[in-house]
């Protein structure tokens, strides 16, 4: 007779509890919020369905609440006006900058808070590209000086993390130095080591109004057939002075998160983006779905393939049921 039975340990929720192997605490989760150039604003976005475009008062309402449910960290994505884009992204170090001014107060209100910034032209730029375009080609070389006044101007605005999420050959070692040359050795850099070219980004670029006005990103973005390249762009980012590794998407690389997490010893971030988001909500809102138990599902198979961080929309409501004491097991 075999004696082995491993439903022995599924027998209740007190013995499913005590062997559990993965927690996702709220401090492992990292809030991202769309910002705008208003005192008092909320814009909701339709294909983000909970999400809106904040402007400052309610940016630093979202922060206060977030806080108190132990969420510590927050990457903040700028929505501007097109009237501000050009072709070299010039506002995204000017000194009337909207986004920097918000680091400066977010700071000063909530010290405690750790702030992320976005690093890449395609929010400032009049094309809609990461790098600066120049007759239909994604220039590399000549991107990096602009993305290294855009680094440091946040800096300066006292950001806690710097994210790079261009993905130009070369950038995380340029941002780097600047940050260095300028005083700025203890920012960090959170690169965007694994982006892939993926079909999940659309809400984010309704969000922002961010999408290319010509062609695509796939000159930059990574392949998401390859595996190889995703360890190539770890050891370079490491090489370069990257602080933490991060994989987007999360959900289609949950492969990827595993192997960088083994092949790196920085700390690996996933990004749960937008459409991976929006997949649920919209699921959930056609009762297709059970939403707290497959929001849960989904944050714990990220945690489980080896995100120490996750970058996610669900941050505010998955804390407010851990804070609940809510577990679908």
């Amino acid at each position: 007779m075999n004696h082995i039975r491993p439903r022995r340990n599924r027998r209740s929720a007190g013995i499913r509890k005590m062997v559990r192997e993965t927690f996702l605490q709220p401090q492992q989760l990292i809030y991202p919020l769309f910002v705008a150039d208003h005192d008092s604003y909320a814009n909701p976005i339709k294909s983000l369905p909970g999400q809106a475009q904040l402007g400052f008062q309610e940016t630093f309402r979202e922060i206060e609440e977030s806080l108190k449910l132990g969420i510590n960290s927050f990457v903040l994505f700028p929505v501007v006006e097109e009237s501000l884009k050009d072709k070299i992204a010039s506002y995204s170090y000017s000194d009337d900058n909207f986004y920097l001014r918000l680091i400066q107060e977010i700071k000063q209100k909530f010290p405690q808070a750790v702030l992320m910034s976005d690093v890449a032209m395609d929010p400032y730029s009049s094309d809609g590209h990461d790098g600066l375009v120049k007759d239909g080609k994604i220039l590399n070389d000549p991107t990096l000086p602009i993305l290294e006044k855009m680094s440091v101007a946040q800096a300066q605005a006292g950001i806690d993390i710097i994210g790079p999420s261009d993905m130009m050959d070369g950038r995380v070692g340029s941002i780097r130095e600047a940050l260095d040359t300028q005083g700025f050795e203890e920012v960090a850099i959170m690169s965007y080591t694994a982006k892939y070219a993926s079909a999940y980004y659309g809400p984010f670029r309704d969000a922002l109004d961010s999408a290319p006005k010509d062609g695509d990103k796939k000159t930059y973005q990574m392949d998401p057939a390859n595996i190889n390249e995703a360890y190539r762009e770890a050891q370079l980012d490491e090489d370069e002075g990257a602080d933490m590794l991060m994989v987007k998407p999360a959900l289609c690389y949950l492969d990827i998160i595993n192997r960088l997490k083994e092949f790196s010893h920085l700390p690996i971030s996933a990004y749960n983006v937008s459409g991976e988001y929006a997949m649920i909500k919209a699921a959930a809102q056609n009762g297709w779905l059970d939403e707290k138990a497959a929001m849960t599902e989904m944050l714990l198979s990220i945690r489980r393939a080896g995100a120490d961080t996750i970058l996610t929309y669900f941050a505010k409501d998955y804390a407010k049921l851990y804070q609940e004491g809510y577990t679908q097991h």
